[in-house]
C-alpha cells in the first residue's frame, strides 16, 4: 500500500513537471537536489515528506497535495451526454480582479456585486487582507464588501498568495499614490511563457514610478511630483497594461491621455467603476482614454461588474462539441460579435434575444440559444486581435469547435509563447491537431472523441477546452488537478451538471 501511494505521488509530480515544460534537471535545480533524486521520486522509489511535496507543488505552481484536506481536486467525466435547458453567464473574472485592485484607490467602502468566487479572487483577497483591507461576503455570500485601513501594512503582505496571481501587477498603479517606497513579489498565474512587465514600467514611469527587481521581489520607488507632460502611448495594447495606466491616472492631479489603450471588456468595466468613484473618463470603448484624476477619493461606492464573455464562449463551445441545444443567458454580445460572425460562417445554428442592459447599466446583453449544427472549417485562419477583434482568450475554444467541424482549421495564437502547445492535449482524446510551431496549430475534423485520463494543462483556457472534449467523448474520462480551472470559473462542474453533464468532483491521496 505504501509503495502504491509513492507511485501515485510520483506520477502526479511527473505529469505536473511535464505540463510545466520542465526537465527533471530543472526541477532538481529549483528544489536544490539532484536529478537522480527527482527521477527516484517520480518512479515512486523514494520516500517523500509532505514538506517536500509542498515544495515541489510550489516550484511547479501545481497543487500536488494541499495540506489541510484530502488532496488536489480532480474531475471524473462521463461523456457523450447532450446538454439542454438554460445557464447564466457569471460576472467577469478579469473585471473582478481589476476592481479588487482598484478598490485600493478608495478610502471609503467599496461593494462589488455578484463577484466571481474563484481562486484568482481568493488569492487577491488574501493579499488585500494581509495588508489591512477588511473584506467580507455579504447578502448570503453573493456580494463583496471592502473597507481599507488608514495605512496599508505592506510588510505584512502574503507573498505566497501574491505569487500565485499575475493580477498583483495591478497593485502598482494604485500604490504609487499611497507610498513612496514599497515591494511586490514577482507575479505568477497561468504558465503561458515569458511575459515582460516592461510595457507597465514604460507607462508608470511617467508618474514617477521606478522599479528594480532582485530575488523575486519588485522594489518600487516613487518620485513625488512627477506627472505626465504629454500623452502616454502604450507600447502594447494590453488589458492589464491599460488598467495599470488607468489606475495610476485616476488619482493623478490633472488630466492624463492614454493612447493605444485596450478597449476590451474588463477595461470598460474598470472605466465605469472609476466613474462611480468620481473620476471622469472620456473615450471609453476607444483606443484613446482621457482621465480627469481625483487626488483624494473617499466615497462609498456600489458597483456591479458585467458578465464574462470568455465564460459565455466556454458555454457556447460546450454546446457545440456535445451537439446540444442550450440557451446561454446574459451574454455580453458586444464582446462576442466577431466570434459569432465566424461561427455563423462555419454553419452555427443559433438565435439571440433582443438586447438588454447589464446591472452596470452600460454593457449590452443577450440570451443566446445554440442548436446542433453541421460545421465546416473556416476559410480563413482563426487568430486573435485587440477588441473589437476576436478575443485572445476565446481562441483556444475554437480548437475544440474546429475539431468537430469538417475540414482543416489553422489556429494562430500569436500572443502567448506556448499556449498553443497545450491545445495538442486534445490528441489524447482523439483529436487530430498538428503543432506547426509554438504559435500555430492545424486542426483536422471531424473528431471521434475518446475517453482518457490526463493531467490538467497549466493554462486556464486550454484546461477548459480539454474538459469540454471529455464531455463529448463516450465513456469515462478523468481530468486531474483542476486548480487552474478553479482560478477562473466558479463551480463550473456543478453548473454544467445542471444542464445535463455528468461530472464528479473527487480527491485522492
Amino acid at each position: 500500500m505504501a509503495d502504491d501511494y509513492l507511485v501515485r505521488i510520483g506520477k502526479l509530480i511527473r505529469d505536473a513537471r511535464q505540463h510545466r515544460g520542465w526537465t527533471q534537471s530543472q526541477l532538481a535545480e529549483a528544489l536544490g537536489t539532484s536529478q537522480s533524486a527527482v527521477n527516484r521520486i517520480e518512479r515512486g522509489n523514494q520516500n517523500i515528506s509532505l514538506e517536500m511535496i509542498a515544495r515541489i507543488g510550489e516550484a511547479l505552481d501545481s497543487e500536488i497535495v494541499s495540506l489541510g484536506y484530502a488532496g488536489p481536486m480532480h474531475l471524473r467525466v462521463v461523456g457523450g451526454r447532450r446538454l439542454s435547458g438554460a445557464i447564466d453567464v457569471k460576472t467577469s473574472k478579469n473585471a473582478c480582479v481589476a476592481l479588487l485592485c482598484a478598490s485600493l484607490l478608495n478610502k471609503g467602502r467599496t461593494v462589488l456585486r455578484r463577484v466571481a468566487r474563484i481562486e484568482e479572487v481568493y488569492r487577491l483577497l488574501e493579499v488585500l487582507n494581509s495588508i489591512g483591507v477588511r473584506s467580507r461576503w455579504i447578502n448570503d455570500g453573493v456580494d463583496l464588501e471592502l473597507v481599507p485601513p488608514a495605512r496599508l501594512d505592506m510588510e505584512a503582505m502574503d507573498a505566497d498568495a501574491a505569487r500565485r496571481t499575475r493580477s498583483i501587477i495591478m497593485f502598482l498603479g494604485p500604490l504609487l499614490h499611497r507610498m513612496e517606497t514599497f515591494r511586490l513579489p514577482y507575479a505568477g498565474g497561468c504558465d503561458l511563457g515569458t511575459r515582460t512587465i516592461e510595457p507597465h514600467m514604460i507607462a508608470l514611469r511617467r508618474f514617477g514610478l521606478d522599479i528594480t527587481a532582485t530575488e523575486g521581489i519588485y522594489h518600487a520607488k516613487v518620485a513625488v511630483g512627477v506627472s505626465p507632460d504629454r500623452p502616454i502611448v502604450l507600447t502594447e495594447r494590453g488589458d492589464t497594461v491599460t488598467e495599470n495606466a488607468l489606475l495610476a491616472a485616476a488619482r493623478h492631479d490633472g488630466v492624463t491621455v492614454i493612447r493605444n489603450a485596450s478597449s476590451n471588456y474588463m477595461v470598460q468595466d474598470l472605466c465605469f467603476f472609476l466613474e462611480a468613484l468620481g473620476v471622469k473618463v472620456e473615450g471609453v470603448g476607444t483606443t484613446t482614454l482621457t482621465v480627469h484624476g481625483v487626488p483624494n477619493i473617499d466615497v462609498d461606492v456600489d458597483y456591479s461588474p458585467s458578465e464574462d464573455p470568455v465564460e459565455a464562449m466556454s458555454l457556447l463551445a460546450a454546446a457545440v462539441v456535445t451537439e446540444s441545444e442550450l440557451t446561454i443567458r446574459r451574454v455580453p454580445i458586444e464582446f462576442m460579435e466577431i466570434e459569432l460572425a465566424v461561427l455563423e460562417e462555419m454553419g452555427l445554428d443559433h438565435d439571440r434575444s433582443a438586447e438588454y442592459s447589464a446591472d452596470n447599466g452600460r454593457t449590452r446583453l443577450v440570451d443566446l440559444t445554440v442548436r446542433p449544427s453541421k460545421l465546416e472549417a473556416p476559410i480563413d485562419k482563426i487568430h486573435p486581435m485587440p477588441f473589437p477583434g476576436l478575443n485572445i482568450d476565446n481562441v483556444p475554444f475554437f480548437a475544440a469547435i474546429a475539431a468537430v467541424a469538417q475540414g482543416q482549421t489553422l489556429i494562430h495564437d500569436w500572443v502567448y509563447d506556448n499556449r498553443a502547445i497545450y491545445l495538442t492535449d486534445l490528441n489524447r482524446l482523439g483529436g487530430r491537431l498538428q503543432l506547426l510551431d509554438p504559435h500555430r496549430v492545424l486542426v483536422e475534423g471531424p473528431t471521434r472523441w475518446r475517453a482518457a485520463e490526463m493531467m490538467c494543462p497549466p493554462a486556464l483556457r486550454p484546461a477548459v477546452v480539454v474538459l469540454l472534449a471529455m464531455m463529448a467523448a463516450e465513456g469515462t474520462s478523468v481530468l486531474r488537478n483542476v486548480y487552474v480551472i478553479n482560478r477562473g470559473y466558479e463551480e463550473l462542474a456543478e453548473r454544467l451538471n445542471s444542464v445535463g453533464a455528468q461530472i464528479e468532483i473527487f480527491r485522492d491521496i
